[in-house]
């Protein structure tokens, strides 16, 4: 499945699912464009060693995927788009008459509304090349939802229905639009979380695994960033030229209950 030759661009880049996908695409060729909003000197250096590990073309641009105008500018300033991976987000969880509006906002500028934006700008690009892949990584929650997660839910419900109109929007074109649906996935942000959820529920950490982060999901097995990026890699193969407007599901079968 090489990708050599081709550019992608991953929102939200600099930590797990983005980062993961990042290395499975520059792992099959691809030069790749690194994403967050902060600049520091371990961002770039990510970019480098992505670099040296699989001998592409990596770089790292600073964008606020919560400002429209920066989700397209980081396009234009990447030169090239023929893979888009819209993958930032952010999460906040709580009942909806206490949800603070400017969580609310921030949710759905980050997590849909950056995926408008960028791919808007992104597709020029790929109908000048005569090709283009979409990916955009939505969630278990873009499928079914749970209680105090109204905007998150609400963002990523919105993402799959973006994918399927663009999708159809580039049906007759050599261009694919689909999304990643993914359940829990053991990033570092998660990681973090289980001791202190373990105190609140004095259970051991094994415990707090399987019945409380994983109560949703049957396979009581975290996904992978890297199954992520295998899939968005196969997303990008020639082997999926006919696979446009629809959801793959990550998730241990949560989204079969």
């Amino acid at each position: 499945m090489s990708l050599s030759g081709k550019t992608a661009i991953i929102t939200g880049s600099n930590s797990g699912i983005g980062l993961g996908v990042a290395r499975a695409l520059a792992g099959a060729g691809a030069n790749v464009i690194l994403n967050s909003f902060t600049d520091n000197d371990e961002d770039h250096a990510l970019a480098d060693e992505i670099a040296k590990a699989h001998n592409v073309t990596a770089r790292y641009i600073k964008a606020d995927m919560s400002k429209g105008e920066e989700c397209r500018k980081l396009i234009e300033e990447a030169g090239a788009c023929d893979i888009l991976v819209n993958n930032a987000g952010i999460q906040h969880v709580a009942p909806i008459d206490e949800f603070p509006a400017d969580k609310w906002d921030a949710i759905i500028a980050i997590n849909m509304s950056s995926a408008f934006h960028c791919t808007a700008a992104a597709l020029p690009m790929m109908r000048k090349a005569g090709w283009g892949r979409v990916v955009n990584i939505a969630s278990a929650h873009g499928l079914t939802a749970s209680p105090y997660k109204s905007a998150y839910v609400t963002a990523k419900h919105g993402v799959v229905g973006m994918t399927k109109t663009v999708a159809l929007e580039t049906a007759k074109e050599d261009i694919t639009v689909n999304a990643i649906c993914p359940g829990y996935v053991k990033t570092p942000l998660v990681e973090a979380q289980i001791p202190d959820t373990a105190k609140k529920y004095d259970m051991s950490e094994e415990e707090v695994i399987e019945k409380v982060i994983l109560e949703r999901q049957p396979s009581k097995e975290f996904a992978t960033v890297e199954q992520i990026g295998g899939t968005a890699v196969f997303l990008c193969s020639a082997e999926a030229a006919q696979i446009t407007g629809t959801t793959i599901s990550i998730d241990g079968g949560w989204t079969a209950l």
